[in-house]
């Protein structure tokens, strides 16, 4: 199993260095949002994005719902990816597709209760991948990511289990319970946030911790 790791919230060039230098696979970088930590101008954004590797596979979080405010955000965002937190209709996906065609779709499903898998099965045939999360989009003010909460994890592994795209695991990952995570819902990639980072700062020690807990828990799950 090789589980891919993406480190969220990206906030300058300097901790997308240090996220890519550790081993990161992914890079997450937090448009306007309507509530969370790690938001930036879609400028500063930009700008961290003219700056990476050409082989980095940066993702634009956005919040917008139509396949015409998705695409002019990440006209100025230039990431290679696309994670879409909030729903968005099976038409506008599709719109996406045609006007985005080199861009990779993931659709966030933030994991509420045994429906959550049937949602995580409808929009399958629609993207490259799906994020679990611990959000609450039904709430006055959204909650889209970034709750620094886990959720359950046994629903989870149900997804996993009933899609055939990649899934990746966010909500409340840290060092250290990355690898009883990993081991519980076998997923394709983690994400993380808050859980490696200190004041706001993505911190070095705990990005290490992370990575080299991760690797253990693949490690330990091989089967020759």
């Amino acid at each position: 199993m090789n589980v891919k790791v993406k480190v969220c919230c990206i906030s300058s060039i300097v901790e997308a260095r240090m996220a890519i230098s550790m081993g990161a696979d992914h890079v997450g970088l937090v448009g306007p949002m309507p509530s969370g930590p790690g938001t930036i101008p879609l400028a500063a954004i930009r700008e961290i994005t003219d700056q990476l590797p050409d082989q980095t596979d940066s993702w634009l979080l956005t919040s917008k719902q139509t396949a015409h405010a998705i695409v002019k955000e990440h006209g100025n965002a230039a990431t290679r990816s696309l994670q879409l937190v909030d729903h968005v209709p099976f038409d506008e996906v599709r719109g996406l597709r045609q006007l985005l065609p080199g861009v990779k779709l993931i659709q966030v499903i933030h994991v509420i209760g045994p429906e959550s898998v049937a949602e995580a099965v409808s929009i399958e045939p629609y993207v490259d991948a799906i994020l679990l999360d611990s959000g609450n989009p039904t709430l006055k003010v959204k909650k889209l990511g970034g709750t620094g909460r886990t959720h359950n994890w046994s629903v989870s592994r149900s997804i996993v289990e009933a899609v055939q795209v990649p899934v990746y695991l966010a909500g409340g990952l840290r060092p250290n319970n990355v690898a009883k995570a990993i081991d519980a819902v076998q997923p394709s990639g983690v994400d993380l946030c808050s859980g490696v980072r200190i004041d706001g700062h993505l911190d070095r020690t705990l990005l290490q911790q992370f990575m080299r807990e991760a690797v253990t828990s693949q490690s330990s799950n091989h089967t020759p």
